[in-house]
């Protein structure tokens, strides 16, 4: 019989999920941000340091995920991994076009800054998605029972959301007053307190059995044909993954400066709180429903909301209709997302947790930021929506990422019957 979390488990898995969602979130959201108000604003770039960070999370968590299989172990990767993570953030605070200038006066400075926030984007990638998506991921596989599975994906589902809502509501007003440096200080920080405690409070799980296989082979094991073969399910709602991620890169990485600079909203951090708050209780009240009635009931209607929030950004303008279209946007989105990771979770292979743990990167992240934001940048430079600002001719986003982003969704629709289908032959 398998045993159900204990509240040392659940403390875990919030801390660090939560902890590990402030960097995410920073990284997915504000350095975009951070590049397109400090340094440039070609959304081109944007989606350079988008897909160069997505290569290395994946090749990163290929390796890693599959070394803490071989050698049984996940609490050191996790925790000396967040450490590190944590000071990667921190470094953020100290890269600025006039810091790169005086450093290479001879070199064009904001060429060279736009390629100092690249690489160091890609380093702290590599020391997150060692600690979070190959170490952590993996050992929640471990812990989590199959019957508390709902629960805790809607939790994990809901941690982005919170995290938005405590960096907004809290600390968005440094940005916003240009204190670049602060604000990756006190995250880098927190970050790197979250390593320390996990010292104490992770518990390796005895039961993790170590892989003496060539490791090399362990790596690419889940790539094999006859690996998706003999598991259709798992490897269908992986397909569903990439295809969610896709349609959320679309639009994700340009929301904050659509805000900004099409809807001119000065205070935009009002509607995104009330977004944030109100999707994670719905988050978190579909787990226990998720669990009861079953993931694939539930995946069609939460991707018919999320089309139809989508559509609503869309047309929306006013404050009220933005809130209420983003709700069923990010709403819909979570517990897409709750389901699809749910079913990913029950599918795969609990000796093999690690391995596959780089597979779920490459299509829950290198697909979806390989073409999402060069999807959402074409939407961006085909709608010919810019201004000028001491001379220099910026772009500006506009609605039609939001329709992308719903057209793509549609594909989701389809490829669910798909994965019902799957699921029925090989259950039975």
């Amino acid at each position: 019989m398998e045993k159900f979390l204990g509240k040392k488990d659940w403390l875990a898995i919030l801390l660090f999920g939560l902890f590990g969602q402030f960097a995410w979130t920073i990284e997915n959201m504000y350095f975009n941000v951070f590049m397109y108000n400090t340094i440039t604003t070609d959304s081109r770039a944007l989606a350079n340091m988008i897909f160069a960070s997505a290569v290395v999370a994946t090749l990163t968590t290929l390796l890693m995920g599959a070394l803490t299989d071989k050698l049984g172990k996940r609490k050191g990767f996790i925790v000396l991994g967040y450490i590190l993570w944590g000071l990667s953030t921190l470094a953020f605070g100290f890269i600025s076009v006039d810091n790169v200038a005086r450093l290479f006066p001879s070199l064009n400075a904001v060429t060279l800054a736009a390629t100092i926030v690249i690489v160091m984007d890609c380093v702290m990638t590599f020391f997150g998605s060692t600690a979070n998506d190959a170490a952590f991921n993996a050992w929640i596989n471990d812990v989590t029972p199959t019957k508390q599975r709902g629960r805790v994906e809607t939790v994990l589902a809901v941690m982005p959301l919170v995290a938005m809502l405590i960096i907004f509501g809290g600390f968005d007003w440094l940005t916003q007053q240009g204190r670049w440096d602060l604000f990756f200080i006190i995250f880098g920080v927190m970050i790197t307190f979250g390593g320390v405690v996990g010292a104490f409070l992770i518990e390796e799980q005895p039961q993790i059995e170590r892989h003496e296989g060539n490791y090399f082979s362990n790596i690419w094991y889940g790539f094999k044909p006859r690996v998706a073969k003999q598991h259709p399910v798992l490897y269908t709602a992986l397909c569903l993954l990439a295809i969610l991620g896709i349609s959320t890169q679309t639009f994700m990485p340009y929301f904050i400066i659509y805000m900004q600079k099409y809807l001119a909203l000065d205070n935009y951090t009002i509607p995104l709180g009330v977004i944030l708050i109100v999707s994670s209780v719905v988050s978190v009240l579909s787990g226990k429903w998720i669990d009861t009635f079953g993931k694939l009931h539930f995946l069609p209607i939460a991707t018919l909301i999320e089309v139809i929030g989508l559509v609503g950004l869309f047309a929306s303008r006013s404050m009220v209709l933005i809130i209420i279209s983003g709700v069923l946007t990010v709403g819909g989105n979570m517990v897409i997302t709750a389901c699809i990771n749910g079913i990913v979770r029950d599918f795969t292979p609990k000796d093999r947790s690690g391995h596959f743990q780089g597979v779920r990167m490459f299509f829950n992240v290198l697909i979806p930021m390989a073409i999402g934001p060069y999807l959402g940048s074409m939407v961006i430079k085909g709608s010919g929506e810019t201004y000028t600002e001491l001379g220099e001719v910026k772009e500006v986003p506009t609605p039609m990422i939001f329709m992308a982003a719903a057209l793509v969704l549609v594909i989701l629709a389809f490829w669910s019957v798909y994965l019902k289908k799957k699921w029925q032959d090989e259950v039975k």
